[in-house]
């Protein structure tokens, strides 16, 4: 029996060699990822801002003078590097604390400034070389997966108040909408329409306590950021999301070996101490 354990010790010490070395390949492949996500994050955010300022309310941005209309260009590329940064900084130990502009007064327009919003979110819990516990490992990968969906969505909130702010999104649409509308899934009072990828067509009901020409059926167009078509558009990242999935596969092939070796060495050591204290 003493063999026995000791055999299963040596499994799972075996096991815990090939965990760490997963843990090891799944950081290195998030790290490139993100790296992609980031730049392919930029280009989407900038060919939602494009068709949403010329499809959508071109005749808004019409209105913008040649300086606003920089300043906002301006504001959404500095918006999407922010974005890119963190996403990076979301796998490392670090927290990154980032000052929330709120971007939510609405003011008359005129040659001022378009100020972005600094976005701002937790970081995962950072993944050791050490690390040896399956459990504790797919802990971390979804919790980052996470925290990539809350920065795209952030992203796609604060872009809208951008764009509301400049003038482009028209102001009478409550701050409710554009929160619903970075969301990846839509309460059952908006109505989707097709569009434009990372583009949400919405047809909404405005209230009005005075009903007025602003009440009743609106149709807006507002930024969502949706990580399945980022990575439909890009074919690297498509492959490097494939690489990602097939280590989780492997990882979940072992945390099941792993666990099935803790449980038979528990059923070993009962065996034995069941046989310690037995006497006749």
């Amino acid at each position: 029996m003493a063999r026995a354990i000791e055999r299963i010790e040596r499994d799972i010490a075996a096991l815990k060699e090939a965990i760490r070395a997963i843990a090891v390949e799944l950081q290195n492949a998030y790290t490139s990822y993100l790296n992609t996500l980031g730049l392919a994050v930029r280009k989407q955010l900038i060919l939602a801002s494009y068709h949403l300022c010329t499809q959508g309310y071109p005749e808004n941005f019409l209105h913008l003078s040649l300086n606003q209309r920089q300043q906002l260009q301006q504001a959404i590329r500095k918006l999407g590097q922010l974005a890119a940064e963190q996403l990076l900084t979301s796998i490392k130990s670090e927290q990154t604390e980032g000052d929330e502009g709120d971007g939510r007064d609405g003011g008359d327009g005129g040659d001022e400034e378009v100020t972005p919003v600094i976005l701002g979110t937790s970081t995962p819990e950072p993944l050791t070389p050490d690390t040896s516990s399956p459990i504790e490992l797919a802990k971390w990968q979804q919790n980052l997966e996470e925290v990539t969906q809350e920065i795209l969505k952030k992203l796609s909130h604060d872009a809208n108040l951008l764009l509301q702010k400049a003038g482009v999104l028209p102001k009478k649409v409550p701050e409710p909408v554009l929160a619903a509308a970075a969301a990846a899934a839509l309460e059952a009072s908006a109505e989707v329409m097709p569009g434009p990828p990372n583009l949400l067509n919405l047809v909404i009901e405005i209230e009005n306590e005075q009903q007025s020409e602003d009440s009743g059926l609106k149709q807006i167009m507002a930024i969502n950021l949706r990580l399945g078509e980022i990575e439909f558009a890009d074919v690297t990242l498509s492959s490097e999301r494939r690489q990602i999935r097939s280590i989780l596969v492997q990882l979940n092939k072992l945390g099941r070996e792993y666990q099935k070796k803790h449980r038979e060495r528990a059923i070993a050591e009962a065996e034995a101490a069941w046989r310690a204290s037995w006497f006749e």
